[in-house]
C-alpha cells in the first residue's frame, strides 16, 4: 500500500458516515483532481447531531508525504439530518465529463419520504460539472421548486454505481430493507419508487409504502434481490484476463457476504453467479484493475483487497 495522502476533509465517522468514495477526474494525469465523498457534519450548535453527504476535490501533490491542495466542496446534500445511516455517496463520471452523485435517503421514515420530493437531494441521483456547476441539459433545470441537481429520483441507499462501457449509461444498485435490493438504470427525471414501492418488506414484515411492487409512472429495476444480498460496489468487467467474464456486472455483497456475477444480455440479467461465499467476507466494493484482475475491498475489521483473477 502507499503512503496516506493529507488534507482530506474533516469528517463525520458516526454510525455509517466516514470517508465514503473516491473517483478520479478524467484528466487526473495533466490535472490531479481527486474528487471525494463524505458525511459532513452540520454547522452550528442546533446543528450539532445534523450531518449529510458532501463531496470536495483538491490536487493531489506528489512527495514523501503525498496530500490534497486546495480542496473545494462542490456539493453538499441538502437538507442535513440527524441521522447516521444510508449516505449513498458513489460517484462517477459519465463520457462527457459530468459527476454523478448516487445518495441515499437516511433511513428514518420521518425523512425518508423526501425520496420523492424534488426539492429535497435525499434517495437521489444528481449530476454536476466538476466544479459544481449544474449542466444545462439536467432534467429539471426550470421546474419550480425542483433541485436543478437532480438526475433520478426515488431511491433507497445506493451503494454501487458505474457506467456501462458500451452504452455509456449510469447503472447504480441500492439496498432494499428485508429483501429488495435493485440493481437500476437511472435515467433523466424517473422515479424508482421508493418508499412508494418496493419488492421487499419492513424489516418488521409489514409492506412498504403501498404494499405494492410497482406503479405506474415508477421504474422498474433491472434486477432485485430477495432476500437481500445487501448490494455494494459495481464493476462492469472488460478486460482479457479472464474471457469468459467480459460484458457480465459484478456486485459485492454485504448481508450475504460473497461477490456476485450477473451475465446480461442488452439490459437484463440472463443469469447469476454467487462467487466466494465460502469466505464469508463482505464486499464492500468492486473495481478492475488495469491487469484485467477484479480487486475487492472487505468491509470487516481487519479490512483487505482481494485480487481475483482467472487460475493458473
Amino acid at each position: 500500500m502507499g503512503n496516506a495522502i493529507y488534507g482530506v476533509p474533516d469528517v463525520d465517522a458516526r454510525g455509517q458516515g466516514g470517508l465514503l468514495d473516491v473517483a478520479l477526474d478524467p484528466d487526473f494525469e495533466e490535472n490531479r483532481l481527486v474528487y471525494l465523498s463524505y458525511a459532513e457534519k452540520g454547522e452550528g450548535p442546533e446543528n450539532k447531531n445534523a450531518n449529510g453527504t458532501a463531496v470536495a476535490r483538491g490536487r493531489l501533490t506528489e512527495s514523501m508525504s503525498p496530500q490534497l491542495q486546495d480542496v473545494e466542496v462542490i456539493f453538499r446534500q441538502q437538507p442535513k439530518l440527524p441521522s447516521t445511516l444510508h449516505f449513498g455517496s458513489r460517484l462517477v463520471f459519465d463520457n462527457e465529463g459530468h459527476l454523478f452523485i448516487a445518495l441515499g435517503e437516511r433511513s428514518k421514515k420521518e425523512f425518508r419520504g423526501q425520496a420523492q420530493d424534488l426539492d429535497s437531494h435525499l434517495g437521489k441521483v444528481v449530476r454536476i460539472r466538476p466544479d459544481g456547476a449544474v449542466p444545462e441539459d439536467n432534467p429539471f433545470i426550470g421546474k419550480e421548486g425542483a433541485l436543478p441537481e437532480i438526475w433520478s429520483y426515488g431511491h433507497r441507499n445506493q451503494q454501487g454505481a458505474a457506467l456501462h462501457p458500451e452504452t455509456g449509461k449510469l447503472w447504480t444498485n441500492e439496498h432494499g430493507p428485508r429483501g429488495g435490493d435493485e440493481l437500476n438504470m437511472p435515467e433523466a427525471g424517473r422515479n424508482y419508487g421508493w418508499p412508494v414501492v418496493s419488492y421487499g418488506t419492513e424489516y418488521s414484515g409489514l409492506p412498504v409504502g403501498s404494499g405494492e411492487s410497482s406503479a405506474p409512472g415508477m421504474e422498474e429495476p433491472v434486477h432485485y434481490w430477495v432476500p437481500s444480498i445487501g448490494t455494494s460496489g459495481l464493476a462492469f468487467y472488460t478486460g482479457d484476463a479472464v474471457p469468459g467474464w467480459k460484458g457480465n456486472a459484478f456486485v459485492g455483497g454485504l448481508a450475504r457476504p460473497g461477490l456476485y456475477r450477473l451475465v446480461l444480455d442488452g439490459e437484463k440479467v440472463t443469469h447469476e453467479e454467487p462467487m466466494l461465499r465460502e469466505l464469508g467476507l463482505r464486499i464492500r466494493d468492486v473495481r478492475q484493475g488495469p491487469d484485467g484482475a477484479l480487486y475487492l475491498l472487505t468491509d470487516e475489521e481487519d479490512g483487505q483487497i482481494l485480487r481475483i483473477t482467472k487460475a493458473e
